[in-house]
């Protein structure tokens, strides 16, 4: 008689190709739930609040209030723009600080004993005699058109100041 062998079968274990199905589904599954978790879904928004607008009144009503509230003036947030009548001479085109000197370019003829008016800047206007004039460190007592003469000035003014003959 012949011995048969006998062999056991040795049982297989599951290999991560084997998975069942079920298993992948639910590694799947998970993997869903943690990316919708980062994803921030936001709320939709309220609609805002309508504000209540006032009926408009017609403008010949307010128009009518106002003149009755207020007498029409000038405002006081911007002066009055200066009129000048007279005849612009010149310009001062430098001024020394030390001896209050300014040098004007002239247009027109100018004398000593003269009425000037210098204008610029927001609060610079003043009127003075000319008591003392200048050319070339010499004093003069008239000067023509196209020359620069020095005059002693009472007040500082800048480059650009304009300079007017005063009528008399």
């Amino acid at each position: 008689m012949a011995i048969k062998k006998t062999t056991k079968a040795k049982a297989k274990k599951p290999t991560k190709k084997a998975a069942p199905k079920k298993a992948k589904e639910a590694v799947k599954a998970k993997k869903l739930v943690k990316a919708k978790a980062k994803i921030k879904v936001s709320k939709p928004k309220k609609p805002a609040k309508e504000k209540k607008v006032p009926a408009r009144k017609k403008p010949a009503v307010k128009a009518a209030k106002r003149a009755a509230k207020k007498p029409v003036a000038a405002t006081a947030s911007k002066p009055a723009p200066r009129i000048i009548e007279d005849r612009m001479i010149g310009w001062v085109t430098h001024y020394f600080d030390h001896i209050e000197v300014g040098v004007i370019e002239l247009t027109e003829d100018l004398a000593v004993g003269e009425m000037i008016r210098i204008v610029g800047g927001e609060d610079t206007d003043f009127k003075q005699i000319v008591e003392s004039m200048e050319l070339d460190h010499e004093k003069i007592d008239k000067a023509g058109k196209g020359k620069e003469v020095g005059l002693q000035l009472k007040k500082k003014a800048r480059e650009g100041y304009k300079v007017y003959r005063i009528k008399a």
